[in-house]
C-alpha cells in the first residue's frame, strides 16, 4: 500500500499572554451545534421521534439475534477471530435501524483499503449516532466498549457474540490486557475502531485525541484510516439520548496513513479529521474544555 501522507504537526495552538485567564469554551449552543431546547412542540417530537426509534430498532435486534444466536457454534469454530458471520448480521441490524430516520452518506470511499487488510479505524465521538453510522461503511471491524455494556440484553451479548472487546476503565490490568488483545485482533486479520477522543464531545467541538490507538498501529504497522463523522451530534445530542432530530450524518473517509511514530500518527489523523469538520467544530486549545489532558 502506497504511503499517502506524511504525518503533520499539531493543529495550531492559539498563544496566551502570560498571566492571562483561559477562555471559557463555547456552550453547544453557541456554536450552533445543538437543537434548540427551548421549543415545546419540536422537542415532543423529537423525543416522540426516539421512542419510535428505540421501538424500530429492538424490533429488527430480536429476530437478527436469533439468526447470531443461531450461526455461533459454526461461526466460532470456523472463523474464531474475524466472526464474518455475526458481523454481517450486525451491519444489517444497524443499517436496518436508521434508513427510516436519517440517511449516511459516505465520501471518499476509494480510500478504504481493501477488505482483506487489517487496518484501525479512527473517527470523532460525536453521539450514540456514530456506531449506527459507521456500520454503513460495511466493513468489519472489533471496538473496545465497557464491560457493562456487554450485560445490555439483547445489544450487549450480541457485543460479545461479535468478539468485541471489553474494558475495565478503572482496572490498570484490564487496560493492559486490552492493549494486548487489540494487537493480537489485528495480527489475526481483525480491523479495530477506535474514538481517540476517549469520550462523545459534550459541545459538538473534537477534542484532543489520545495516542492509545496509534501506538498499537505504529507496533503492528497496519494503516490507520481516519474518518470524520459530521452530524450524528445534532440527531441525537449527547446527554439528550432520549430526543431524536432530523439530519443527515456525512462520512468522510481520508487517505490512510502508514508509518511514522504514534505521536506522529495521532497529530496526523487528528489535522485530517478535524478538516471534514466545520470550522467552528475543530479543536481549540484555548478553551478550558479542550486544554484537558487526556494522554
Amino acid at each position: 500500500m502506497a504511503r499517502p501522507l506524511a504525518p503533520g504537526p499539531r493543529l495550531p495552538a492559539r498563544r496566551r499572554a502570560a498571566g492571562a485567564t483561559p477562555a471559557a469554551a463555547p456552550t453547544a449552543s453557541e456554536l450552533g451545534y445543538l437543537p434548540p431546547a427551548d421549543a415545546p412542540l419540536r422537542v415532543a417530537l423529537a423525543k416522540v421521534r426516539a421512542v419510535l426509534f428505540f421501538a424500530w430498532t429492538l424490533a429488527t435486534a430480536v429476530p437478527l439475534f436469533v439468526v447470531m444466536l443461531a450461526i455461533f457454534p459454526v461461526v466460532r469454530l470456523t472463523d474464531r477471530y474475524q466472526r464474518t458471520g455475526e458481523h454481517l448480521v450486525n451491519n444489517v441490524w444497524a443499517v436496518l435501524s436508521t434508513l427510516p430516520f436519517f440517511p449516511v452518506e459516505i465520501r471518499g470511499r476509494e480510500n478504504l483499503p481493501p477488505k482483506s487488510q487489517p487496518v484501525m479505524f479512527v473517527a470523532n465521538h460525536q453521539s450514540f449516532m456514530d456506531i449506527y453510522s459507521l456500520f454503513h461503511l460495511w466493513r468489519f471491524f472489533k471496538f473496545v466498549s465497557k464491560t457493562s455494556n456487554f450485560l445490555i440484553p439483547i445489544i450487549g451479548w450480541s457485543m460479545f457474540l461479535t468478539g468485541h472487546i471489553g474494558l475495565k476503565r478503572t482496572d490498570k490490568r484490564s487496560q493492559i490486557a486490552v492493549l494486548k488483545e487489540c494487537r493480537m485482533m489485528l495480527q489475526q486479520g481483525c480491523s479495530l475502531l477506535f474514538f481517540p477522543e476517549g469520550t462523545r464531545s459534550k459541545t459538538g467541538r473534537m477534542r484532543t485525541f489520545k495516542k492509545g490507538a496509534f501506538s498499537i498501529a505504529a507496533k503492528e504497522k497496519v494503516p490507520v484510516v481516519p474518518i470524520t463523522i459530521d452530524g450524528a451530534g445534532p440527531i441525537m445530542p449527547n446527554q439528550r439520548e432520549g430526543e431524536m432530530w432530523p439530519g443527515r450524518v456525512v462520512l468522510t473517509i481520508h487517505p490512510p496513513l502508514l508509518g511514522g511514530t504514534d505521536q506522529e500518527l495521532c497529530d496526523a489523523a487528528q489535522q485530517l479529521i478535524a478538516s471534514g469538520l466545520p470550522e467552528r467544530l475543530r479543536p481549540d486549545p484555548d478553551t478550558e474544555d479542550e486544554l484537558t489532558d487526556l494522554d
